[in-house]
């Protein structure tokens, strides 16, 4: 949707865009999905110590994605009626506590406690660090969104490249030592959870509430939902393919040490960071239904070729493939926001949720067909995901519509 000065909300106009908050909450986005890549950059080293099948593995990465996506919907319908600025200090003592807990988990089935503990703690973070980037973004929700999300995209993209620095050679004990990243968050969450009070503090002084804004009806936004999920869909299998197995398919492929594989998921997730930045002000420049087409479907042609090309392309396509397909997300989560006005944390858990809940399906299933049909095939099958992009030119155009949340 595009967005020019006149569109946005005269109270908005009459604001600055709160740089410092944005990127405390962008860093502290660094460091929670840092912390938690940690866990697919470790796959290698839990499937040889505990013996695990890909199916073991895709199961690994479903509890974390079902317990870092059920409760996001729940805590951001929650806190759109009852505010909670502290309790992102609460999501990330949880990441805290499952990280100490993978490090010395003795058992299969205590690793997915552990695993399901980082989890919800990022199921806490999510909605509510989405509603303090908007809430500073002074109505440039594009790139309020970006500068946020961006954060969590660097962070993905740097725990593999931890791991392979630090983690591989230490041992899984070594995680332990990462829980000091997830303290200091929780100090810096504090500060913005006091501005976050503040700013609430200030919105109810003006008479802002939530319960005023306009709803839309059930009819009108259930065919740009069905739309937006389909591209969730196509989006997110195809990411966590190479999220959850891009490593062992270069491994089998090209036959790279864990180290240089590793290295090369760094430089997918590199490239989906700088897509994050960029999808959210070129979404309120031209549009976010523009930028949604052109990041899911775009992709297709790299999807349907990254199968078939060596290793010397492999790189430069997995890197373009991340850089589009990231930039598609910022965008979504403005176009869910300006379809539901006043629900900002319910939409943002909702599709973030959704996010991680289609990611673990998709590594489930994946891991799965990986056992029965080989590595190969999972990248020959989803390289056809991103035509499913081509739905987007079924959004209805939300330019010119606004709102404050």
């Amino acid at each position: 949707m595009s967005r020019h000065p006149g569109d946005q909300p005269a109270q908005a106009r009459t604001e600055r865009i709160g740089f410092k908050v944005l990127l405390a909450i962008s860093f502290c986005h660094f460091l929670n999905d840092m912390l938690q890549s940690l866990i697919p950059a470790i796959y290698p080293q839990l499937k040889e110590h505990f013996d695990l099948s890909f199916t073991q593995i895709g199961l690994i990465t479903l509890t974390y994605q079902l317990s870092a996506s059920l409760l996001q919907p729940a805590v951001g319908f929650y806190t759109d009626r009852h505010p909670k600025p502290y309790s992102l200090v609460f999501g990330m003592g949880s990441t805290l506590l499952g990280l100490l807990a993978l490090s010395v988990a003795p058992s299969y089935a205590l690793l997915l406690l552990a695993v399901g503990l980082v989890g919800t703690g990022s199921s806490v973070f999510h909605p509510e660090s989405s509603r303090v980037a908007r809430m500073a973004s002074a109505g440039h929700y594009g790139l309020a969104q970006s500068i946020f999300q961006v954060g969590g995209n660097a962070g993905t993209s740097a725990g593999p490249l931890l791991a392979a620095l630090i983690v591989i050679p230490q041992g899984r004990d070594s995680l332990a030592w990462f829980s000091l990243c997830a303290l200091l968050a929780m100090v810096l969450l504090a500060r913005v959870g006091a501005w976050y009070k503040r700013k609430q503090q200030e919105r109810q002084g003006r008479g802002t509430h939530l319960a005023r804004q306009p709803r839309p009806g059930l009819r009108t936004a259930a065919w740009p939902v069905c739309i937006l999920l389909v591209l969730m869909f196509s989006k997110f299998f195809y990411t966590t393919s190479l999220h959850s197995y891009l490593i062992f398919y270069l491994i089998h492929k090209f036959q790279l040490s864990v180290p240089s594989a590793q290295i090369h998921l760094f430089v997918f997730l590199f490239g989906g960071a700088l897509g994050t930045i960029l999808g959210g002000p070129i979404g309120d420049r031209i549009g976010r239904k523009q930028v949604i087409w052109w990041s899911i479907f775009g992709v297709a042609p790299f999807a349907l070729a990254l199968p078939h090309v060596s290793l010397f392309w492999t790189g430069p396509l997995t890197f373009v493939i991340g850089l589009m397909m990231a930039s598609a997300f910022p965008a979504i989560v403005v176009y869910a926001q300006e379809l539901f006005p006043g629900r900002v944390g319910m939409i943002s858990g909702l599709f973030f949720g959704l996010a991680f809940g289609l990611a673990g399906i998709g590594a489930a299933l994946l891991g799965k067909l990986a056992d029965v049909q080989g590595i190969d095939v999972v990248y020959q099958v989803c390289a056809w995901l991103p035509l499913l992009g081509l739905a987007a030119v079924l959004l209805p155009d939300l330019r010119g519509k606004t709102e404050e949340g």
